[in-house]
């Protein structure tokens, strides 16, 4: 299989020590390497972007038609009509509860002009004292110094926390430390107590997590809990929905489902389906009337924000979505999508659980030895389930979490919408037989 090696490439790569396969084309669900190598795509491309999978004509036609009139103007000095109607049908049939929408690049680009926008409301209120967020420990919010700052995890924050704002976190709470999210809301109020209710800027959030803890939400009592100290304390509440934005879950944003409503929410990948770089970052009317209402500037943005280009493709892949009732799709199909991956996999010693929202779906691995404990560090199984699964052609996406201290090795699946049944079930097959060879390495490796 042709891969690339550190020392063969100018490029800088994320792990030195790793050699990347080198992928040539994409068609529907399937990625081919350089060399002919078929890997069927169990995760969106890796990172949960390619919803609508490889090759589609009619976004690559868009995005082709609108690059031969305007393909970019900046969004300090300009407008422009696909910005415009971009905007208002996501604010109008995909997420009515909010009111506006900047678009950015990317999701912690997202991330980082919600953190901007909060600031600013609050300043723009007369309440500059609010500076604090409380965040989800176990959580992944983006690669900007801003946005890193809000988890918890010091895996990813060190070696820069010299550089980060220290915000309030609570621990996840999972069937393993807080199983009715009381624990958590507890932890709340410690945080709102410890520095005062009126110096807490807003509560920070996925609602359904992603890479982090796949697939993870809280139980509705932590969502009533936190309406009702939001209501009595006054602060915001964020959603990141960069990764479950747009129908990952079965509902455009994965917070409609939930018994609260956020003031700001992000949304990044399938807004561009993988075919540009789009996000966002929406607020709710009162939001914006408090900037309205205040310095009534807001100036915080970046070179593509709201570019012709990226906004054509955003309306293209929408268009799509809609017209093959794709949302519809994945909340139909998810739950026993979900089923048939517990059955694939539930039975085997180092499954504790498999968890599934729409075409989001996380499985979490223990121990073998006694069902329960966390694999040693030292495995990396992780690491081992990805490798292993791109030995049966299938690409998922795990994460080591264990020096995190909240929970461990965990792998994620994210087809994209587009996938048929057949291509649904190669995938619970491949990812079968991978766990069966990794269960059977781990309990050598622990013998």
């Amino acid at each position: 299989m042709s891969a690339i090696t550190a020392d063969q490439t100018n490029v800088f790569p994320r792990l030195l020590d790793l050699a990347y396969p080198s992928i040539e084309r994409g068609e529907g669900v399937r990625l081919y390497t350089t060399d002919g190598f078929e890997v069927l795509d169990a995760c969106s491309g890796g990172a949960m972007v390619a919803c609508l999978g490889y090759g589609n004509e009619e976004i690559v036609e868009a995005a082709r038609r609108q690059s031969e009139q305007i393909s970019y103007m900046y969004f300090h000095h300009f407008t422009n009509e696909l910005q415009e109607r971009l905007a208002r049908r996501l604010t109008d049939e995909v997420i009515p509860e909010m009111a506006r929408v900047r678009f950015v690049s990317g999701g912690s680009e997202a991330n980082e002009m919600a953190l901007r926008l909060i600031r600013q409301y609050h300043v723009d209120r007369g309440e500059p004292q609010r500076t604090r967020i409380v965040t989800q420990a176990q959580a992944y919010h983006g690669a900007l110094f801003g946005a890193l700052s809000l988890t918890g995890r010091q895996s990813l924050q060190s070696p820069y926390e010299p550089y980060l704002t220290a915000h309030g976190h609570i621990p996840p709470s999972t069937r393993r430390f807080d199983p009715s999210g009381q624990a958590a809301l507890d932890e709340l109020d410690r945080l709102i107590a410890e520095g005062g209710a009126d110096s807490i800027a807003a509560f920070f959030c996925e609602p359904v997590s992603a890479a982090a803890l796949p697939a993870y939400c809280p139980p509705a009592a932590f969502w009533e809990g936190l309406a009702e100290r939001r209501e009595r304390h006054g602060f915001l509440v964020c959603f990141d929905e960069v990764v479950t934005g747009m129908g990952r879950t079965g509902s455009w944003f994965a917070g409609q489902a939930l018994p609260i409503e956020p003031d700001v929410v992000t949304g990044g990948k399938g807004l561009g389906a993988g075919y540009f770089p789009l996000a966002a970052t929406f607020c709710t009317q009162a939001v914006y009337d408090a900037i309205a209402g205040g310095s009534r500037e807001f100036e915080h943005g970046h070179t593509w924000d709201g570019a012709p280009l990226s906004c054509a493709t955003g309306l293209a892949v929408l268009d799509f979505m809609q017209a093959h009732g794709l949302v519809e799709r994945v909340r139909e199909r998810g739950p026993a999508l979900r089923d048939e991956l517990e059955a694939a996999v539930g039975g085997f010693d180092i499954v504790r659980e498999v968890r599934g929202a729409g075409f989001l779906l996380g499985v979490e691995l223990v121990d073998p030895r006694d069902g329960e404990s966390l694999l040693p560090d030292e495995l990396d199984a992780a690491a081992l389930v990805d490798d292993v699964a791109f030995e049966h052609g299938l690409l998922v996406t795990s994460t080591h979490s264990n020096a995190d201290g909240y929970t461990g090795d965990q792998t994620l699946l994210a087809p994209a919408f587009v996938s048929t049944d057949e291509e649904l079930g190669e995938m619970v097959e491949r990812f079968a037989a991978t766990i069966a060879d990794v269960d059977a390495r781990l309990k050598e490796a622990l013998a």
